[in-house]
């Protein structure tokens, strides 16, 4: 990607970026150090880069999964108001706000098999029953067959769910 650095006495703090076509212009105040400078340049082409890959994934599509899941392992019996891919997740696959039934998945996940994305939508409806990580929270993750399998693959790859998850069997 070609970048166009425009450096302006008018400005006094903020580096902002936009696209135009295949190039990044980039409007920097004049006495910014060089330094600081590619480090904001970095900072907005992974934002772009980010939202870029987020595009191409579909709500509709998550939400079909989502109400398939809830009807094998919760009976149909869970009700959210949203669940949407995002691309502003960068230390969780996953999160549930139980209180306002939306769910949000990372679109780090969208290149992984399946059976581990469903195990993530999975942990997440289970936050709506349950919003701790204890073990009745555990029991109701337990009813996909693949739980531990995922979090394996997960483990491996360095994405498990945040270390206040413990171990799916404990206390359970």
């Amino acid at each position: 990607m070609d970048i166009e650095v425009i450096r302006s006495d008018r400005r006094v703090k903020t580096v902002s970026g936009r696209l135009e076509g295949d190039k990044l212009i980039i409007r920097a105040p004049a006495d910014l150090p060089e330094a600081e400078l590619e480090k904001a340049i970095a900072n907005i082409q992974k934002r772009l880069t980010r939202r870029q890959e987020g595009r191409h994934l579909s709500d509709e599509a998550l939400q079909k999964r989502a109400e398939a899941l809830n009807r094998r392992y919760f009976e149909g019996k869970l009700r959210w108001q949203r669940i949407a891919w995002v691309t502003n997740q960068e230390h969780r696959l996953g999160s549930c706000t139980p209180s306002h039934g939306t769910i949000r998945i990372s679109h780090r996940l969208a290149g992984l098999p399946t059976w581990v994305q469903d195990y993530v939508i999975i942990h997440e409806l289970a936050h709506l029953l349950e919003p701790n990580h204890g073990p009745r929270f555990w029991r109701l993750v337990g009813r996909y067959p693949l739980t531990e399998r995922a979090r394996g693959y997960l483990m491996a790859l360095g994405l498990e769910l945040s270390e206040d998850s413990p171990h799916p069997l404990e206390g359970a």
